[in-house]
């Protein structure tokens, strides 16, 4: 599990009610109407924006904030070197048996394409196109939280003009001014908290994760094509550790440097 995402979530409401409680009553802040034009409201409008099926699968993207996904660039690249050594030694027929140990159906799907003997060409094309269509099913579900961040205050504010008619229809009655403004004031406290604690992270975190994917299949595409153009495993390697952090390709560095000593 992803815990900074449950920490940030939990410490936000954990915020917001003892600021509440300091102050006044928790329940003061509790109405249903209020609940239901909002959220409603919200989902409702973003249901209109997307088919059906979009709007299912993309409202269940929220559980990978909470997922911790294993992309580690230096993993790759170790085992991108270790397949180089194995073809530069065997040849490139031999990856064939190699590459059904291999759990990523991207690079597992690369690999089968060199060993066919298909052109490097073709294989980038093919190889990018996926990577194309990945990052625009990501961006789907990037853009339906965006969505749903915009449409929460907006219905916030429909929230309180609803409130607000029914406050003007009693000003006869001067006790039930301030009750009725208050109701009308938390629809928008409530399209607030959506967008800015729930739909907003959300559409980050999606796009961080999305970012560190797509970098992990450029670096699988740039690692197959030098290995079907049989280049040196450590030029290979070189050429990978380009595509990342200074704090990463230490980390490789020192996953070489203990290979190394266990190898003497």
């Amino acid at each position: 599990m992803d815990i900074a995402s449950l920490i940030g979530l939990v410490l936000g409401i954990v915020f917001l009610v003892v600021s509440i409680t300091l102050d006044g009553n928790i329940w003061n802040f509790a109405d249903l109407a209020s609940v239901m034009i909002t959220i409603g409201g919200t989902f409702a409008a973003t249901l209109v924006s997307y088919p059906l099926e979009k709007f299912i699968n993309s409202l269940k993207t929220i559980r990978y904030i909470f997922k911790t996904v294993e992309n580690n660039a230096g993993n790759v690249i170790q085992k991108i070197i270790e397949l180089a050594n194995v073809a530069r030694k065997e040849g490139l027929l031999v990856l064939e048996e190699a590459a059904q140990s291999i759990d990523d159906d991207f690079l597992k799907k690369g690999i089968l394409l060199i060993v066919d003997g298909t052109d490097p060409e073709l294989v980038r094309n093919i190889l990018e196109t996926e990577l194309a269509f990945v990052e625009g099913r990501h961006e789907e579900s990037q853009n339906f939280w965006e969505t749903v961040a915009s449409m929460g205050p907006a219905w916030g504010m429909i929230g309180t003009l609803v409130g607000l008619i029914n406050m003007l229809q009693k000003l006869d009655d001067p006790d039930q001014i301030g009750p009725s403004m208050a109701v009308a004031l938390i629809t928008t406290l409530y399209g607030t908290l959506l967008a800015n604690l729930l739909a907003g992270p959300t559409a980050t975190k999606l796009k961080i994760r999305s970012s560190e994917e797509i970098l992990l299949k450029e670096v699988m595409i740039e690692g197959l094509l030098s290995i079907q153009a049989g280049e040196n495993p450590r030029i290979i390697e070189e050429k990978l550790k380009a595509f990342l952090s200074p704090a990463l390709r230490q980390q490789v560095n020192r996953n070489d440097g203990v290979e190394e000593a266990g190898g003497r």
